[in-house]
């Protein structure tokens, strides 16, 4: 990690004002989505607000919510499908807005979503305002937005929420806060199993911060030391409490959570599994082009990442970006939800973001606004037909 760790924060009213282009423009193209996915909807005789809340794991979220833990299905190839794959945050907060308002759980987890999201963006651009400047921010901002499968920002899913905790649990390591990065990462460890790569990416930025002062031979600051010291033990709280406690429930010990993964196919192979999938699309020509697209797919997050390894971006980003990518690319899980789980390695847009930065803003602009029309009607497209998970 560099010097960016001693940049002064502006205060909260600041910024807001700093943040309030990217806010504004975030919003702006999630409301393009939702109206291109409510046209879609309706078009097609379908309720756009039951694809947002009401299908794929938004039900097991909501099932969570209502009934608690302990629910599963049975397929007929012997696999078990249980709730226990799916971490408590969300429901929890679905449960709350339900007991505090006549709202749903399904809905609960929409406005989780909705807040979730403009959190996560303004989070997405302190990381990266923080980093390289305003205006790499903003185009961070709105490439995030702007993704593919950036519809899903907006769903009763837990990735905003996860992305929001993320983010603001870095951009705190990056100012020093560390109390508050490990308050951040034990929450995001409660919200999804990459929950991991937050921890990884503060316990990183702690070690290197530790060995540096040890090189410098400067008498160490107690209190700092301390507030570092208690960040790190904060923040694998939230992932380690989970995990033991499904390892308890299941009364298959601490491992027990790989188990309820394996029910599902999930699991961590190194990506053996992806790369047959892939290689089983040249065996015939039409397959061989989405094969082609899925290469070419994988090939554009490695140059990404490497592209900030070389942009020399701080430790923590690169230790949070690489976790994500790896767990992503290298599980057994549903091929098609990959896009999916990369949306919170929001680090792999920077070198992008920088890119449009440099343009004429006029250009940027119009670049920025054709992808946001040609996600809009890709997200509405897709959540009318295969859609996630």
């Amino acid at each position: 990690m560099t010097d960016l760790e001693t940049r002064a924060a502006p205060s909260r009213a600041g910024a807001l004002h700093r943040a309030a282009p990217a806010l504004l423009g975030y919003a702006a193209v999630r409301v393009l989505g939702l109206v291109a996915l409510a046209l879609w909807s309706a078009a097609r005789d379908k309720s756009a607000y039951t694809l947002l809340t009401a299908r794929w794991d938004a039900l097991w979220y909501t099932r969570v919510a209502e009934l608690g833990y302990g629910y599963e299905v049975r397929l007929a190839n012997g696999d078990v499908h249980s709730n226990l794959a799916f971490f408590p945050l969300l429901p929890w907060l679905e449960r709350l807005v339900a007991a505090v308002s006549p709202l749903s759980y399904a809905d609960g987890g929409f406005l989780v979503a909705l807040g979730a999201s403009v959190a996560a963006a303004w989070g997405i651009f302190a990381v990266a305002d923080h980093v390289y400047g305003r205006r790499a921010g903003v185009c961070a901002v709105l490439l995030w937005a702007v993704l593919p499968v950036g519809i899903v920002q907006s769903m009763a899913y837990s990735e905003s929420l996860f992305t929001a905790l993320a983010a603001w649990s870095l951009y705190a390591v990056l100012t020093g806060r560390w109390v508050t990065a490990g308050m951040l990462a034990l929450p995001a460890g409660l919200t999804r199993p990459v929950g991991i790569a937050v921890v990884a990416a503060v316990w990183a930025a702690g070690i290197a911060s530790f060995a540096r002062e040890r090189r410098s031979g400067d008498a160490p600051d107690v209190g700092s030391r301390t507030r570092r010291a208690l960040g790190m033990l904060l923040a694998p709280l939230g992932t380690a409490g989970y995990v033991l406690w499904v390892g308890h429930h299941t009364g298959k010990g601490p491992l027990g959570y790989l188990d309820v993964q394996a029910g599902w196919r999930n699991g961590f192979d190194g990506g053996y599994a992806f790369a047959r999938f892939v290689a089983e699309k040249f065996t015939s020509f039409p397959s061989a082009l989405a094969g082609a697209g899925l290469i070419a797919g994988v090939v554009s997050v490695v140059w990404l990442y490497v592209a900030g390894v070389r942009g020399r971006q701080p430790l923590p980003l690169l230790v949070y970006t690489g976790v994500v990518t790896a767990l992503a690319l290298c599980a057994s899980s549903y091929f098609g939800s990959k896009p999916r789980l990369l949306m919170p390695a929001f680090p792999l847009l920077l070198p992008l973001a920088l890119a449009l930065a440099r343009l004429r803003i006029r250009r940027s602009a119009l670049v920025l606004g054709s992808v946001a029309v040609a996600s809009a009607v890709y997200g509405a497209f897709w959540l009318n037909g295969s859609g996630p998970p």
